[in-house]
């Protein structure tokens, strides 16, 4: 049964089967329930042989996180082709805007003089990098790789939850999930105009590639990793196999005469790029964490002299600021001088007298973020919450209200799921990945995470929540 008020995005609001959703209707109609849970079953049995598992850090972990083979959905997410131009054309102009941004507050702040966002706010962040400070990048380029979290309140109404844009994780997860719904339900594919996403890790190699130092001809990548005790470290491993380049952690590199090397049988290689999966803190003991033994020493020297690009480069974390996140449609205004095409969520900053008095009187209604936050964790949804927990995030916000925001509890849509053998509506919400090379683009795919408790809005996969292969229909 459809949670009342709620768009379902198979039956829309009155049940009425919608446009991409009725090839794929028609035959889920046609297929037995306990088949579609033979399939499930083969699914979690090829994921946990592939090692498709994720860290969830919870009371019972062992600081370390505890390994878990994460939720498979066998009901897809379809969009169609309309729907799809929507999100990826909302999705490339809000990152084009966030490279604008971040390369004019490492270098000419015009938009903080302008008074477009407060100075404050950008100048004493904890994820400002004055480390990147008149650091120049090919094309100005920051955030080469983005994950912008997209929710669906209705037919034709898709708003930006939040941006990705220091590590976002979660690609390979689209890869193998539609590599999966291929192996399972091969006929689908033929009849259903569903666009390929397996070109992604081409793209982005040759996005890496376009980030390489000038003058280099035929750039070397590698995948930097934290190690294997990292959540996302499958991920890690996943698209180095798939681009064809090395896998390494910070050991396995070494800064001497102002250029970047990697460690090999043959002696030292040189590297040009390196897509890096490790936070700013911990990349460069010599230039942030003195005590971290993951980075490399001196790299953060050599990207400022131009003899290596990170993509991410240092200082993107910023642009995942909830706090900052409220600005974004500001920066398409001020950089592209155009209208955003997706819209915020209606934001609350508790750093506003006006704003924090109403927050506080509506709590039991509000979602409240902390704006470092991530993950799911640090953050209270208010008509699930007790009064207990209630009072603890009052107290944490009269404490220091620069570091929440809140925001209303949207009716997310609904998509068909297999909960326990049976077809139920849950929860859903949209990454899209943008990578910006040479242009901004996207693949016609996503992560699509869904709660599978019944009536939870929290989606991630570190708070139990499961994914679903999302198509995009190409007609």
């Amino acid at each position: 049964m459809q949670p009342e008020g709620f768009f379902d995005e198979m039956h829309g609001f009155d049940g009425a089967v919608q446009n991409a959703y009725r090839g794929y209707a028609e035959w889920l109609t046609g297929m037995p329930l306990n088949r579609l849970a033979e399939k499930h079953q083969h699914a979690d049995a090829l994921f946990r042989r592939l090692g498709i598992t994720f860290a969830i850090n919870d009371e019972n972990s062992d600081g370390n996180g505890t390994e878990r083979l994460i939720p498979f959905d066998v009901i897809p997410r379809i969009l169609g082709a309309d729907e799809w131009s929507v999100v990826a054309n909302g999705a490339c102009q809000r990152v084009r805007a966030i490279n604008a941004f971040l390369h004019d507050i490492y270098h000419e702040q015009e938009i903080l003089k302008a008074g477009r966002i407060p100075a404050s706010l950008v100048l004493n962040n904890p994820a400002f990098r004055p480390e990147a400070l008149g650091l120049d990048l090919p094309g100005g380029t920051y955030v080469h790789v983005a994950g912008i979290d997209v929710v669906r309140v209705g037919p034709g109404e898709f708003h930006v939850l939040e941006d990705n844009a220091r590590v976002p994780s979660g690609v390979s997860y689209m890869l193998e999930n539609r590599a999966t719904m291929m192996r399972l339900f091969p006929e689908l594919f033929v009849k259903q105009p569903v666009a390929p996403v397996s070109h992604y890790p081409e793209l982005l190699l040759r996005t890496l590639k376009a980030s390489a130092p000038a003058g280099v001809r035929d750039p070397s990548v590698v995948v930097l990793t934290p190690g294997h005790l990292n959540s996302a470290y499958f991920e890690h491993a996943f698209l180095a196999r798939e681009m064809g380049v090395e896998l390494v952690e910070g050991l396995d590199l070494v800064v001497d005469d102002d250029l970047v090397f990697m460690r090999t049988t043959e002696g030292l290689k040189r590297v040009d790029v390196i897509y890096r999966r490790i936070d700013d803190d911990f990349i460069d003991p010599l230039a942030f964490r003195a005590d971290s033994y993951l980075g490399v020493p001196g790299l953060l020297a050599v990207a400022r002299n131009g003899g290596v690009a990170l993509a991410n480069a240092i200082g993107t974390g910023i642009a995942d600021d909830k706090a900052i996140y409220v600005y974004v449609p500001d920066m398409i205004d001020f950089y592209l001088g155009e209208k955003p095409i997706l819209k915020n969520v209606p934001t609350y900053s508790l750093r506003d007298a006006d704003d924090r008095a109403y927050v506080l009187d509506h709590l039991e209604e509000l979602v409240v973020k902390e704006v470092a936050g991530a993950g799911g964790y640090g953050m209270l949804v208010g008509p699930a919450s007790t009064a207990e927990q209630r009072q603890e995030f009052r107290a944490k916000i009269l404490a220091n209200p620069n570091s929440f925001i809140a925001q209303p509890t949207l009716k997310l849509s609904t998509c068909p799921t297999l909960v326990q053998n049976e077809i139920q509506p849950r929860h859903v919400d949209l990454r899209p990945y943008v990578l910006t090379g040479e242009t901004t683009v996207v693949v016609p795919g996503a992560l699509t995470r869904v709660a599978l408790r019944k009536g939870s809005l929290v989606v991630n996969s570190s708070q139990g929540g499961g994914t679903k292969d999302t198509w995009v229909l190409e007609r």
